[in-house]
Parts: C-alpha cells; sequence; structure tokens
C-alpha cells in the first residue's frame, strides 16, 4: 500500500511540475497609482484594472494571458486636467485599452512565502507595443498569489503628447505603482 501510494504521489507531482499556473487577477482587489512630477507639484492618481489572467510555465518560465486596463478609468482628482489626459493625451476614446502581454517570467516562485521576479512581454500603449520588463515581488498565501510592482513608463519616448505648456513642465516619464491579489490555479 505504501509503495502504490508513493508512486502516486511521484506520478501527480510529474504532472504538475509540467502544469502551467494561472493567475487570475481580482479588479476590486488591484490598486493602481501613478505618479507624475511636473516643476510645480507631483500628481498622483489611479487607474483601474478591467481583466487579467496570466498562465505560466514554472519549467519553462513560458507565460501567456493579459492584464488589461480601461485607459480611460485614468483619474488625477482635477477634472480639467482628467479631461485633457483622457482627450489629447491618452486619446482614450480610441485607445480604450492599456494592455500588458507578459512571455517570460525569470526567477523562481517559491510555492509559499515571498519570491522576486521579473516579468517579460509587451505593453501596449496608445495603440503600440513595447517591449518590457517589470520586477514583481510575490507572496504565495493560502491559494493567491499577492503582488506588487513598481516601474516608470517613459510615454514621451513611447509616442504619447507631451504636457507640457509653457510654464508648466512634466516629467518625461510617470511612475506606476500596482499591488493586486491574483487567485492561483493550476492547469
Amino acid at each position: 500500500m505504501k509503495i502504490l501510494t508513493t508512486i502516486a504521489l511521484i506520478t501527480a507531482s510529474t504532472l504538475l511540475a509540467g502544469a502551467d499556473e494561472v493567475l487570475t487577477f481580482d479588479p476590486p482587489r488591484t490598486t493602481i497609482h501613478w505618479t507624475l512630477g511636473t516643476v510645480l507639484h507631483t500628481v498622483h492618481g489611479t487607474f483601474q484594472l478591467k481583466s487579467g489572467t496570466i498562465h505560466y510555465d514554472p519549467s519553462t518560465g513560458h507565460a501567456s494571458g493579459q492584464l488589461v486596463v480601461s485607459a480611460s478609468s485614468g483619474e488625477s482628482g482635477s477634472e480639467a486636467r482628467d479631461k485633457r489626459m483622457q482627450q489629447s493625451i491618452l486619446e482614450s476614446a480610441k485607445f480604450a485599452d492599456i494592455v500588458f502581454t507578459p512571455d517570460k517570467v525569470t526567477g523562481t516562485v517559491a510555492p509559499e512565502g515571498k519570491s522576486t521576479i521579473q516579468v517579460h512581454g509587451t505593453f501596449q500603449l496608445h495603440g503600440t507595443g513595447h517591449e518590457f520588463t517589470m520586477p514583481v515581488d510575490i507572496e504565495m498565501k493560502n491559494g493567491a498569489a499577492i503582488t506588487s510592482t513598481h516601474f516608470s513608463v517613459p510615454y514621451i519616448s513611447w509616442g504619447l503628447k507631451n504636457p507640457s505648456t509653457f510654464v508648466l513642465r512634466v516629467d518625461p516619464q510617470v511612475d506606476i505603482e500596482i499591488q493586486s491579489t491574483a487567485r492561483v490555479s493550476t492547469q
């Protein structure tokens, strides 16, 4: 009986080793904060996650799926500034979504506890894809992945309109900070 149980466990772990981990992100449990420096002050704002599912093969690092953010959800607390951001910078009526499509994970995710990984993929902003790697801190806990990341987006060099005016100068990149919780399953 012990031998059969051991064989069953070895077989199950071998099958799971080639299985994808699926992270399904919960939009209400995701916060996306952005910060943009100007010569006068720092502007803080938020975006909302629409949906997010990532498939990840721990044995190869291959990843797929998408994290989709609604471009029109961007808010800074100033109606006039937000209207300008939506209409002339993001052009959210034309480019409704900001999408990150991962293709590779570098690093090892511990089955329980904290890990730091690098997630490589394509960052789709304003209709154009940009190769991108983001650092991700991840804590696996009770079937959930609690993630956080911080990175900068060089939005002007990526082709978005520079919001600077004659008097007001803004930084050429926006800092993004994301915290999220994802349900983890095996496929």
